[in-house]
């Protein structure tokens, strides 16, 4: 690269490593980047259910804002919603943001048992959770009840996370197939409703939209820094100044499962 090229690299460089990550609040990314989204519209939908549902847990939501928006366009509040999120920042950024719809944003990690009693809730629901906690979300699932959800699928972002650390097995790939967590949730006793998958074009138009992603979404290069990976990204940064952007694919899945129990109707 010459003088300037090299210049614009690295500016590139430190102004995705400056953008905070706490949350979920993509409009940084405007301009940059662009994902296209599933056709079900998960946040318009999720509304529709709000508008029905006594007592609800939203499990991971990150900073509150799909939640939010969820509230904000339901015909009626439920009486109760409950959020769970394990990441500091984010449980700081939630609570800021749901508390004036009513919402108790609980701090949990992600792989801790939920702290509510069995039946406690007739709606579960989570976008994009890092695991899905089947037993769990049908312990505290009423008879009756349904979880709702948006699952990040297997291989997603696999153009990128390939780039930089290589291929991947196939366990890896394909750790969050549908069919395998439609398995996983039948055996903690759950019918599946619902499950639709997409695979889904994503752009980076520059350096520094890569590494923001990345330094958001941490599972995808678990010990990703700027320092650590400096040659695969001037190589990234070459070709999207080559081709002007850099595509990949996301996968996403739509889980509506309940649970059922004897004797009483189960909620549709």
């Amino acid at each position: 690269m010459s003088d300037q090229q090299t210049r614009t690299f690295e500016k590139l460089l430190a102004e995705g490593a400056f953008v905070p990550t706490e949350g979920w609040d993509f409009s940084w990314f405007e301009g940059r980047a662009t994902e296209a989204r599933p056709s079900w519209g998960y946040a318009t939908a999720l509304a529709e259910r709000l508008g029905g549902a006594g007592a609800v847990l939203d499990l991971q939501t990150g900073g509150g804002e799909v939640l939010d928006v969820a509230l904000g366009r339901a015909l009626r509040r439920p009486p109760l919603t409950v959020a769970t999120e394990g990441w500091p920042p984010n449980v700081r950024k939630a609570t800021a943001l749901l508390r004036a719809r009513g919402v108790a944003v609980v701090a949990l990690p992600e792989d801790a048992p939920l702290p509510f009693a069995d039946g406690a809730f007739d709606l579960v629901v989570s976008r994009h959770p890092v695991v899905a906690p089947w037993a769990e979300i049908a312990r505290v699932l009423e008879d009756g009840g349904a979880y709702f959800a948006q699952h990040v699928g297997p291989s997603s972002v696999y153009e990128l996370v390939e780039h930089f650390v290589g291929p991947q097995p196939e366990a890896r790939r394909n750790a969050r197939h549908p069919d395998r967590e439609r398995r996983a949730a039948e055996a903690a006793g759950l019918e599946i409703v619902d499950l639709r998958a997409e695979r889904l074009r994503v752009e980076f138009y520059d350096i520094a939209a890569v590494v923001h992603f990345l330094r958001k979404v941490i599972w995808m290069v678990p010990d990703f820094t700027v320092e650590a990976y400096l040659p695969q990204l001037r190589a990234l940064h070459e070709r999207i100044e080559a081709e002007k952007a850099f595509v990949a694919h996301s996968t996403r899945h739509l889980f509506h499962a309940r649970k059922t129990g004897a004797g009483r109707t189960p909620r549709p």
